[in-house]
């Protein structure tokens, strides 16, 4: 893919600077918009960045309620705000969004590494059209969803692969997946083979590394998906689990970090590693096939 297309991180990035200012000055989020033009909800949105104050005014006024006085500073948050007010390539299907999924979509684009393990299905980044579709179809009823829900669930998975195989700067990913998710048959046959190849041709880039936890594995092996998103130095590392309900949960605090982190390296430790990933695959190929 010969252009970059993902979603600016700079939304994020102002988020983050706005609560470290606020924190510095020892405000509460209620405290910080007494007497502002929008309110607490609205500036916690903010500081999470999901989404951006648009006004260059309020901004200002935040700011000096801050102390930040060197204009400087304040031209770059004012030109940081401008940037991160475009919308996003996911916009269009915001109405098709499961609740938090916004923001991850936003976490996920500004990510330099993400590290992903599912024990149940093949994680996202991975699936191709037909698979994805599939899962789609098979909760369909049971979820209660439209076709059209399906088509632009579909659609933004299929974009976010974009950000694998970008020419300049892809994203680095590695990702451990649980035997069973994989010999789980979804869709038929021809879908199973053609997931098997799309993994190992991903697995044959540079910055995407795959393996398998083998079923026999006897050491620790969390029961719930979960995602690592590591953003570079100036912004906070963000991990993300689903929930039963469909609501996308996220959390930058050190420790919960730290947990996430210590799963990722003990499920590593247990899996087979990142070569033997295509000959697994082949042999679930010829296995399913038979």
């Amino acid at each position: 893919m010969a252009a970059q297309h993902r979603p600016t991180a700079r939304r994020v990035a102002l988020g983050h600077e706005l609560r470290e200012l606020r924190k510095q000055a020892g405000f509460s989020i209620a405290e910080a918009v007494e007497g502002m033009a929008f309110s607490h909800a609205k500036l916690q949105r903010v500081e999470t960045g999901l989404q951006d104050l648009r006004s260059a005014g309020d901004l200002r006024k935040l700011l000096t309620r801050y102390g930040v006085t060197d204009e400087e500073d304040i031209e770059k948050l004012v030109e940081t705000q401008r940037d991160a007010a475009s919308q996003e390539w996911w916009t269009p299907h915001t109405a098709y969004l499961n609740s938090g999924m916004p923001r991850f979509l936003g976490i996920e684009a500004a990510a330099q590494e993400i590290r992903a393990y599912h024990p149940n299905l093949i994680t996202g980044l991975l699936q191709t059209e037909e698979y994805a579709r599939a899962r789609h179809e098979i909760a369909k009823a049971i979820d209660e969803t439209t076709s059209e829900f399906v088509d632009h669930s579909v659609s933004v998975r299929m974009k976010r692969k974009e950000a694998l195989t970008l020419d300049s700067d892809p994203t680095r990913f590695w990702a451990i997946l649980y035997e069973p998710a994989l010999r789980h048959v979804v869709g038929g046959v021809d879908v199973m083979r053609e997931q098997y190849e799309e993994i190992i041709k991903l697995a044959g880039l540079t910055n995407v590394t795959v393996q398998v936890l083998p079923q026999t594995m006897r050491g620790y092996l969390p029961v719930h998906d979960f995602t690592i998103l590591h953003l570079g130095d100036s912004l906070p590392t963000t991990v993300q689990a689903d929930t039963a309900w469909s609501v996308v949960s996220m959390a930058d605090k050190p420790r919960e970090v730290g947990r996430f982190s210590r799963r990722f390296e003990a499920l590593s430790r247990s899996a087979l590693p990142p070569e033997e990933t295509p000959n697994f695959l082949h042999q679930l190929s010829r296995e399913i096939t038979a």
